[in-house]
């Protein structure tokens, strides 16, 4: 009832502002090209009277504030001819003025100098970031955004392999394809995090996600519980998919994709209004996929399908509702396991093992299920020209079922690098994980005297209902040598292993886990240069209890979670400086604690909100006429509260927990993206991590955590397309990713193991047509011989070609 309470005293704070907020009105629209795509960058203005906007990446732009009267709005980019319209507004009434732009004759000159110069893989602004409209300047939260440009340019097929673009994150972990853990493990500022977000709410998949119905990528750094909470984000950040949307002209594409490893794609994607009134859209995206594998045995065969149906009846009100269907059967990658330390088997690196890099060392037939179903609907309404609302709705439904090979490497007798493989499976059995959340958001863009105010008041219910069965044995040990018959270890040998005998073990995990939450942001502009951004997250969190393999107890806590931030461009709209304050949590629940004063018993304690804080400052350029933009920063998260064993050797023998351990997180982050002359296109990144167990089990502390990926990583890549007056619409792409040593094993009892440095080069060409597309790509260009892991080693696909046609409509 508090958190009621809150939410009420919140909005009407709001309703006097609504008034003073309604003294002019606004003329909004959408601006797209003849082919019906959303037309970005594109100025539009009221004539004679310097007022304007400029749309966004869906073609969109507001212009407040406009007294009653009769204007011209024009319509203009280079390359286009300018459009013009005439409107009247009439007191606070908004007005809505929708553009069409087709190619001017009279510029083609222009075009062939200029067209290139634009910096077309930058998105200067995103709705999602803070849940509100604001440019990347204005927004003192660093994030990157990876979109749809330069995934056509990459042939990128996949999340996977679209995030090999983000700076300051690499890929640690294969999607396993179980319900509940599900999607690939990625690690940012020291932490690991999934793709759990969609739009901003969550989208759970539990395999690997296709890139079909992607917009852009989004990877918000730092602890972002604010706005965000904590269960689908980590301290690190977080992973938020755009999706394509629908629009008002019929088109699309059809595409036909074909590789190495028996790679085979096809996708369409359609777009049609359904009434003559083009209020009612829809557009379906689809794509099936099956990849082979570099290795003995092994297999990917994906479906996906995302409908979305748009319906405007009037132009305050729209209504969308999505859907995403995944469907994958796949052979567990391999993933090697480590029971002993590295130096007992020979190596204190991944390459110094005895194991065949393109040996799957099983059989066939040790396939897994897995789906995913997913709901959205979202009402969008225009209160006034200042307020919107926003109501939201997703429902994610995950399932698996079937085998998951594991492999453990031991020591194979007394001679030092012969070892073994312990080969083990690890099923789920109709796992189901299913996720509901509610968010309502209202959003305004006022002034209170001179000051401008664009604040956003959220509320958000979040429900997790886990009905997982984890089960498994061990099948075998076998040596790791050549000439080996390793195909025993497969599916019809282990559904025969389990018609004999019970698993070795079973884990379920069970449970429902409510969150209920109350949020509001406020970015203040107290000048043009200068603005402040403060928020608050109420979170109520109520564990039902279930099990974890054994009973769990249910458990309540509440959470207080603030944000603060501080913009100043000493060169407006050109160059921000920027601080901000972060914050996130865990809820722990009950652990097992040493109590001296009760007979040296363990007793159960409820343990305090594990934080973290993040501290970070740094500059954001968008230069040269949008020609570079820029993001450096530099961070430092602390996180307190950490549950570790009780130092008490009493204590410590019984097993018992102590909540006082802590973890720093440091370090740097460097984001460009570039346009440097006429064709040419770089985006590159680079990030520096120092993680540390500062408070921790003696074992450990003072060194970097398992889970905290290499300290070094960067990325680039560069693109050009040659002058119209060459070969119109040829280019070409090249670049890499760069990660320094990761420690998997680092501590006194285990030593250091390590998975090596690598550089991974890839390259691709295009040739793009107003009807049609060829492209051809690289990956692994140098054949590299390389690993991701934490805790665990992976090995990673060898090099592949890839060709693909698209036919445009």
């Amino acid at each position: 009832m508090k958190h009621l309470q809150l939410v009420n005293v919140l909005i009407i704070l709001c309703l006097p502002l609504l008034s003073l907020a309604q003294q002019a009105g606004t003329i909004r629209g959408r601006v797209t090209t003849a082919d019906g795509d959303p037309a970005e960058y594109v100025t539009v203005s009221l004539k004679g009277k310097g007022q304007g906007s400029v749309t966004n990446g869906k073609g969109e732009y507001v212009i407040s504030r406009v007294k009653a009267g009769t204007y011209t709005v024009l319509a203009s980019a280079i390359g286009l001819k300018t459009s013009e319209k005439e409107v009247t507004l009439n007191g606070t009434e908004p007005a809505t003025l929708n553009f069409a732009l087709t190619e001017s004759t009279a510029q083609l000159q222009e075009v062939i100098v200029s067209t290139g110069r634009i910096n077309k893989f930058a998105r200067t602004n995103s709705d999602y970031v803070s849940k509100m409209p604001l440019k990347n300047l204005e927004n003192p939260q660093v994030y990157n955004t990876i979109g749809k440009e330069i995934l056509a340019e990459q042939l990128v097929f996949s999340v996977d392999d679209a995030m090999r673009n983000a700076p300051g994150v690499q890929k640690m972990w294969e999607a396993t394809g179980r319900a509940g853990d599900g999607g690939s493990y990625y690690s940012t500022r020291g932490f690991i995090v999934q793709s759990q977000l969609r739009n901003g709410l969550a989208g759970n998949v539990t395999s690997d996600i296709d890139a079909v119905n992607l917009e852009k990528l989004e990877t918000i750094k730092g602890p972002s519980a604010t706005l965000f909470g904590s269960a689908l984000t980590s301290y690190g950040g977080l992973i938020n998919r755009v999706t394509k949307k629908p629009y008002e002209t019929f088109g699309g594409e059809v595409a036909v994709s074909a590789g190495s490893y028996d790679f085979q794609r096809v996708s369409v994607d359609v777009n049609t209004p359904l009434t003559s009134s083009r209020n009612l859209l829809l557009r379906v995206n689809t794509a099936f996929s099956h990849q082979g594998t570099f290795q003995t045995v092994g297999f990917n065969r994906n479906f996906a399908l995302a409908p979305s149906l748009l319906f405007k009846p009037t132009d305050r009100l729209s209504i969308q509702l999505d859907a995403e269907i995944f469907r994958s059967e796949n052979v567990g990658k391999q993933i090697f396991f480590f029971y002993v330390p590295g130096s007992t088997l020979g190596a204190t690196r991944a390459d110094q093992l005895n194991v065949d890099y393109r040996n799957s060392y099983m059989g066939g037939g040790l396939t897994q299920q897995s789906r995913s179903t997913n709901l959205f609907g979202q009402v969008n309404y225009r209160i006034s020209s200042a307020f919107t609302s926003s109501t939201n709705f997703s429902s994610s439904h995950s399932f698996s079922n079937g085998f998951g090979p594991y492999f453990y490497i031991i020591p194979g007798g007394t001679t030092l690098g012969v070892n073994n493989l312990v080969r083990a499976d690890q099923s789920t059995r109709n796992s189901t994980n299913n996720v509901v959340e509610v968010q309502q958001l209202f959003n305004g863009d006022f002034r209170l005297g001179s000051l401008r105010n664009r604040i956003v008041v959220g509320l958000d219910y979040l429900r997790v209902n886990a009905n997982q069965l984890f089960f498994g044995s061990t099948y075998d040990t076998v040596p790791i040598t050549e000439n080996y018959d390793y195909s025993k270890f497969s599916g019809a040998a282990l559904t025969t292993l389990y018609a004999n005998k019970t698993p070795d073990f079973t884990y379920p995990i069970t449970g429902i886990r409510n969150t209920s939450s109350a949020f509001v942001s406020d970015v203040l502009s107290l000048t043009d240069r200068l603005s402040v951004l403060a928020a608050l997250r109420v979170d109520h969190f109520n564990n039902k209890g279930g099990t974890e393999g054994s009973a769990v107890a249910g458990y309540d806590q509440t959470a207080l979670s603030p944000k603060f931030g501080l913009v100043f461009q000493p060169i407006k709209d050109r160059v921000s400086l920027f601080a901000n304050y972060q914050n996130s949590f865990n809820n722990r629940g009950l652990y097992n604690a040493y109590d001296v004063t009760a007979s040296d018993s363990i007793t159960q304690r409820f343990a305090k909100l594990e934080r973290a804080n993040q501290f970070e400052a740094g500059v954001k350029l968008d230069a040269f006429s949008g020609k570079l933009s820029a993001t450096v920063s530099y961070y430092n998260i602390r996180v307190s509260n950490l549950l570790r064993t009780d130092p008490n050797p009493l204590a410590a023998a019984k097993f018992a927990q102590t909540q006082d351990g802590q973890q720093a997180s440091k370090g740097i982050e460097v984001d460009i993206i570039a346009n440097p002359f006429s064709g040419f296109n770089i985006v590159g990144g680079f990030s520096y991590n120092d993680s540390k167990l500062e408070k921790a089990d003696a074992d450990v502390n003072g060194r970097r955590p398992t889970t905290a990926s290499s300290p070094v990583i960067a990325n680039l890549w560069m693109s050009y397309r040659l002058p119209d007056y060459l070969v119109k619409g040829l280019g070409f792409g090249f670049g890499g990713n760069y990660a320094s040593d990761n420690k998997i094993q680092n501590s006194i009892s285990q030593g250091e193991f390590i998975l090596p440095a690598y550089t991974v080069l890839n390259a691709s060409a295009f040739y793009d047509q107003r009807k049609f597309r060829i492209s051809a790509k690289v990956d692994n260009l140098t054949n590299q011989h390389y690993w991701i892991g934490y805790t665990t080693m992976n090995a990673q696909k060898l090099r592949s070609f890839v060709g693909s046609v698209a036919y445009k409509f």
